[in-house]
């Protein structure tokens, strides 16, 4: 497999495929971020079953044979700001990280750092807030993912508002910066 392009051995290469596609987000959380590409995880169904700590569903990269694939958005990062990513990922209390083999669109293969749900931290029926969906909407236009997933993945899926006021004007505070 051929190594991504990246500018040192000192950075990492991060599938994001949920609300970190939005670089603005993920630049908030890991300033030294830098979106690269786009790609698709095989094997995989985006799911918006992952149990989050406000009680709302978040998005899984969740495994599944035959499964019709997963898009998102390959990041660069520099390697030091891994740990302040396993943080905002949950890494151990949610999600565990991953090396998945990721494909760009001519068909170029890459091992890459994501995070997955763990299953015990799943629940079917969960349902994404609002300002979620919207982040996770945002990302995916902003990096042109295609238009038919886009449309049965991410836009049709049923979202509810998030009674915490606060925190729901706080996370749409990233969708303008």
């Amino acid at each position: 497999m051929t190594a991504w392009p990246s500018d040192t051995d000192n950075e990492i290469l991060y599938f994001a495929y949920g609300s970190n596609m939005s670089t603005g987000r993920l630049r908030a959380r890991v300033s030294s971020c830098r979106p690269i590409g786009i790609a698709s995880l095989p094997d995989h169904e985006l799911r918006f079953h992952k149990r989050s700590k406000d009680g709302s569903g978040k998005c899984d990269a969740f495994p599944i044979e035959g499964g019709a694939g997963v898009y998102g958005v390959v990041f660069t990062l520099n390697a030091i700001d891994r740990t302040t990513l396993d943080r905002f990922e949950g890494l151990g209390a949610g999600y565990d990280d991953a090396i998945v083999t990721v494909h760009d669109a001519e068909g170029r293969s890459w091992r890459i750092l994501t995070y997955i749900a763990h299953p015990d931290h799943t629940d079917a029926l969960l349902k994404p807030y609002s300002w979620y969906l919207d982040l996770v909407m945002a990302g995916a236009t902003e990096h042109g993912l295609p238009k038919d997933y886009v449309a049965t993945k991410i836009a049709s899926v049923e979202a509810v508002e998030d009674l915490d006021l606060a925190r729901d004007a706080k996370e749409r505070a990233a969708l303008n910066g």
